[in-house]
């Protein structure tokens, strides 16, 4: 009987994980052709027009116009830019999704030759998605995308009732750091050429409280660019013993003060070694910059850190 019963919970549970998402986080290839879970993060609906300052993990948008629709819920005003539109689709779009390493503002990678989005001929690859809102779905509120990490906007399809049979999406035909200018309403903060500003502020509160900025590539380690700086992001004596940036020791951790959405996503290992700390302490070790940062340097941590 127990031999029966584990049977029938290990095929559950296959069942379980063909049925969800995969993704590779190797080359951030992300695949959803026909969302049709029926589960909504919590949390999805709340977010409003906000600056990109906002925390990780939770939608970013700008002060784009918006206009109330019939639901009392706001939707963007998409003569606000030429690039900006937005166009009914089938539920099944067709639509490949991909992102960068920041695991957000999520684009159109590929589509399906045969599929509803590349049959209306106005997608086209690397559209960034801005904007969803059930077609046909009592009191359906519009769910603002721009910004938002690849699973919250997977979330948001998997969230649509099993009637729902189109979608109005907005998209915007530009790079992310465009539609951030136009968010922000501002020119993007990158230097050009790929480059990017890393501000470190080194021993906040102290009196010898000292800030630099950076300039570095896009996508550049931060513990090796602010190591390359002579700048130490290593506590007491790990300063000499630490793991040199191969993931192992856990003590190069940095509080990404501003810009945590210009980073990489945390994985799961990263995540269980910070647990007991705040949600934007990372170790620079595994950390990537893709836009303006500004990182503390040895910020308070508490009792497991100092195990290590």
């Amino acid at each position: 009987m127990r031999a029966a019963a584990a049977i029938i919970f290990l095929s559950a549970l296959a069942a379980k994980l063909e049925y969800g998402l995969a993704f590779t986080s190797l080359n951030t290839r992300h695949s959803i052709l026909s969302p049709t879970f029926n589960s909504r993060p919590e949390g999805m609906e709340a977010s409003t027009c906000t600056r990109f300052t906002s925390p990780p993990q939770k939608h970013l948008i700008g002060p784009l116009k918006s206009t109330p629709d019939e639901n009392e819920t706001e939707k963007i005003d998409i003569t606000e830019d030429e690039r900006l539109y937005r166009i009914r689709l089938s539920r099944a779009t067709g639509i490949e999704w991909g992102t960068d390493l920041s695991f957000s503002f999520v684009y159109v990678r590929e589509m399906d030759p045969s599929g509803a989005a590349k049959r209306t001929g106005m997608i086209s690859k690397m559209d960034q998605i801005c904007e969803l809102r059930a077609v046909g779905e009592e009191g359906a509120k519009v769910i603002p995308l721009i910004g938002a990490p690849f699973d919250s906007v997977m979330g948001a399809f998997a969230g649509l009732k099993k009637t729902t049979k189109e979608v109005d999406l907005v998209f915007f035909k530009g790079s992310k750091d465009e539609l951030k200018a136009l968010c922000t309403g501002e020119s993007s903060s990158k230097e050009g050429d790929g480059k990017i500003k890393i501000t470190v502020i080194q021993n906040k509160g102290a009196k010898d409280e000292q800030t630099r900025v950076i300039v570095a590539d896009e996508g550049a380690n931060v513990r090796q660019t602010l190591v390359d700086e002579g700048i130490n992001v290593y506590q007491s004596v790990t300063r000499w013993t630490n793991c040199k940036g191969k993931q192992l020791c856990g003590t190069c951790i940095i509080d990404v003060a501003e810009g945590s959405m210009n980073t990489n996503r945390k994985s799961m290992d990263e995540e269980s070694t910070l647990r007991e700390n705040p949600d934007t302490y990372r170790l620079s070790c595994v950390t990537f910059a893709y836009d303006d940062v500004t990182v503390e340097t040895f910020p308070p941590i508490k009792a497991a850190q100092w195990t290590r």
